[in-house]
């Protein structure tokens, strides 16, 4: 062998020890992931999942390391995926041409099915145009195909994940729904988060909520549009929805507003909203029982943009996705089934700090007694509410919006 072979020789030994260095720990982790699902049998039995679902369900399951929102040993936490909802500002969340779009193609939907619906609102007290709207924001009428395979993302999330409790018993659940010949294998497409279905049901959710519409004896989300409206609409009542109350007024704020009161502890009856200078910004006039129910004050960009007087069914929506704007935009393109009319105050171009940014704030702000929510980077209710206070101590312009003026005094204070 001449020296040029030896070399090469030894170049590529090189290289194939490097890599059986790098693929041992994968492949120790994943005979522990192995291990992991295996040890869930008996957890699955009494759920009522057979061995041989058990068997063929897991046979060859391998996790998926390139998920968010993991804890992997030796690697930096990953973290949650940056939702639109939490690091866009309103005006680029909430585009008019989205809004119109999923509208339209609500209005024709319904048409399409008016019997459905129409039965559905009627049994459950939630608007058609609410679960028409929801079906639309979370999967554009089931024209965006889910990525992923949803079994390995809730075996991965169980594992690994930073919620693993909660990922177990959905696991052992969607294991349960693939036994029950509620949907196929490859039909049940997930989110990252493992939601699945038209209207993003987790698995415990599907069998807390879901309905059999259609009457073929399954519930299926995944393929009948009134099964999957029928449980998001019977999802909303069992949170507690209240039939016949709007799920917000937009209204126009007075001069004098103190944004800090934009909370939903601070509640009060629309009426006195009204006495205190809020008007409906189309000048309608609300009657004795709309003015009789309690609200709470948003204020979306602080002081900036459209102010909104938020009833219970507000927070119900909320419940299914922790976001304001999420909510906005489902209760708009509802509202837009019906009637042309955009929102009447424009929203502002606010500039949205970055997730660190707004979670050093919110570290600020819970240092100076001010903030109690969690320290998450989200500039939600509490956290506009809490910078409004902080603005009163300091000497600030008051508006309830997390901008770099506001940050800096916060780090300077520390």
């Amino acid at each position: 062998m001449n020296r040029l072979s030896k070399v090469r020789t030894l170049c590529v030994a090189a290289v194939l020890l490097a890599v059986s260095a790098q693929q041992a720990p994968t492949r120790a982790a994943d005979a522990a992931f192995t291990q992991f699902i295996a040890s869930l049998w008996p957890e699955a039995q009494a759920a009522g999942v057979s061995r041989a679902t058990f068997d063929e369900q897991t046979r060859g399951l391998d996790p998926d390391y390139k998920l968010p929102d993991l804890i992997l040993p030796g690697r930096p936490a990953t973290g949650a995926p940056a939702q639109a909802e939490f690091v866009q500002v309103p005006a680029d969340y909430l585009k008019e041409a989205s809004i119109a779009r999923l509208a339209a193609e609500g209005q024709r939907l319904w048409q399409k099915y008016r019997p459905a619906l129409s039965e559905i609102e009627a049994n459950s007290g939630v608007p058609a145009t609410v679960v028409l709207a929801i079906w639309g924001r979370e999967t554009d009428y089931g024209r965006y195909a889910l990525p992923h395979d949803a079994l390995r993302v809730l075996a991965t999330q169980a594992y690994v994940g930073r919620r693993k409790d909660q990922y177990r018993n959905e696991f052992i659940l969607a294991l349960k729904i693939l036994g029950d010949g509620a949907v196929s294998r490859k039909d049940l497409r997930s989110s990252w988060a493992g939601a699945t279905g038209l209207t993003q049901f987790l698995p415990s959710e599907y069998y807390k909520h879901g309905v059999d519409f259609d009457g073929d004896g399954r519930v299926d989300i995944w393929h009948s549009a009134p099964d999957a409206l029928a449980s998001a609409a019977q999802q909303l009542v069992n949170k507690g929805w209240q039939r016949g109350l709007r799920w917000a007024y937009e209204v126009r704020a007075p001069g004098n507003i103190d944004c800090t009161t934009g909370v939903p502890e601070v509640t009060k009856p629309i009426g006195q909203w009204l006495r205190e200078g809020f008007a409906p910004v189309r000048g309608q006039r609300l009657s004795a029982a709309e003015q009789a129910q309690p609200a709470s004050l948003l204020q979306p960009e602080g002081i900036y943009g459209p102010s909104f007087l938020t009833t219970r069914n507000y927070f119900v929506i909320k419940e299914y996705n922790f976001s304001d704007l999420y909510v906005l935009f489902v209760g708009h393109v509802s509202d837009r089934m019906t009637s042309p009319a955009p929102f009447a105050t424009p929203w502002s171009a606010s500039r949205q700090l970055r997730t660190a940014d707004v979670e050093t704030m919110q570290l600020g702000l819970a240092r100076a007694g001010l903030y109690k929510d969690k320290i998450d980077g989200k500039a939600g209710m509490q956290t506009r509410a809490a910078l409004g206070a902080y603005q009163k101590a300091a000497g600030l312009k008051v508006d309830c919006w997390p901008s770099e003026q506001v940050l800096r005094s916060i780090q300077a204070a520390r």
